[in-house]
């Protein structure tokens, strides 16, 4: 780990998609559920003088505005040379998974953050709603079945464009990255989901890594599934147990072990220490042993489509979540 006035330099990894900027192998999310404008801002330029160069947003996060603003901001003050030094993955959200909406969702996204591309844009999830329907949480009589290749090929159109650098899909399983494979010219260069030890997304990585596509962690250290539900990562007496073997936090064990599987993740925090803390991983590695006691974790995924849906789905729609 090179320090040099507290910046911490990030390992990167090369996507899969000629001419994108490698991927920082630790990124800041930004989803915070209420939005928070007022703290996201702040938090996301100290993230930058901290040595942050990959940002995780999206359209339905609200989070575009301000980390627009924070780019802007971290260019003045000295921060960042160019834009071109960091990485902004956005995502299309599910209103707006219609051919003839993906560009300018795109294009409204890169208005919103003061940007002239985006260096990864993801289908945020797979399935659509009515495009005049609410944006979250997902109602059951408003979703529609995903017409994956007339949308993906207006994905491609995106990074034809130069608008994007490269597009890749969030919460996708084998089988429909399996389906989209074969209907695409321009492969997925990324998948983004829940990842962490007590979700280890062992056949879904292993697919991935084979078909060349990589994968990004969301929620590394658990996050929650909704109000009053248990964090089972913060819980896991194992990992409590390696933490302080380490002298560390149970959250960086989680994301050291997620970047020991040679991922990506991103982490999301707007509190300044964690902030700091979260990049703390670098210098320190966990042994073959841990390694392998991790691996017999039992497993339970956060996010499910029941946490995301009201009402019935209808029986027409086969939910095939990573």
């Amino acid at each position: 780990m090179e320090v040099l006035n507290a910046r911490v330099s990030i390992p990167e990894t090369i996507l899969s998609t000629t001419g994108a900027r490698p991927i920082p192998l630790i990124g800041m999310g930004t989803a915070a559920y209420p939005f928070s404008p007022e703290t996201t801002k702040p938090a996301i330029l100290h993230a930058i003088e901290l040595g942050y160069r990959h940002f995780d947003t999206a359209s339905l996060y609200r989070s575009e505005e301000p980390l627009g603003a924070a780019i802007t901001e971290a260019l003045k003050l000295g921060f960042i040379k160019s834009r071109s030094e960091l990485f902004i993955t956005s995502k299309l959200w599910c209103n707006d998974c219609h051919p003839h909406l993906v560009l300018p969702a795109l294009k409204k996204s890169l208005r919103t953050l003061q940007l002239e591309y985006l260096d990864l844009y993801l289908i945020h999830l797979p399935i659509s709603l009515k495009p005049e329907g609410s944006l979250f949480p997902l109602h059951g009589e408003e979703l529609l079945p995903l017409d994956l290749k007339p949308v993906w090929e207006a994905m491609e159109e995106c990074q034809k464009l130069g608008l994007v650098k490269a597009i890749g899909v969030s919460n996708f399983s084998c089988k429909l990255i399996e389906e989209l494979l074969s209907i695409a010219n321009i492969p997925p260069a990324v998948n983004q989901v829940e990842m962490h030890p007590v979700w280890q997304q062992k056949e879904l990585r292993e697919y991935c890594r084979k078909k060349g596509i990589h994968v990004t962690a969301y929620s590394p250290i658990g996050g929650q599934g909704g109000e009053g539900s248990r964090n089972m990562v913060r819980e896991c007496d194992l990992l409590k147990q390696i933490a302080k073997a380490h002298g560390k936090t149970v959250a960086q064990v989680s994301l050291r072990w997620v970047y020991e599987q040679g991922v990506s993740l991103v982490v999301k925090s707007f509190n300044k220490e964690r902030i700091k803390e979260n990049l703390q991983i670098f210098d320190w590695e966990l042994s073959d042993d841990e390694l392998y006691q991790i691996s017999l974790i039992p497993q339970s995924k956060k996010i499910t489509p029941n946490l995301m849906l009201l009402g019935e789905v209808p029986k027409s729609l086969d939910y095939d979540f990573a």
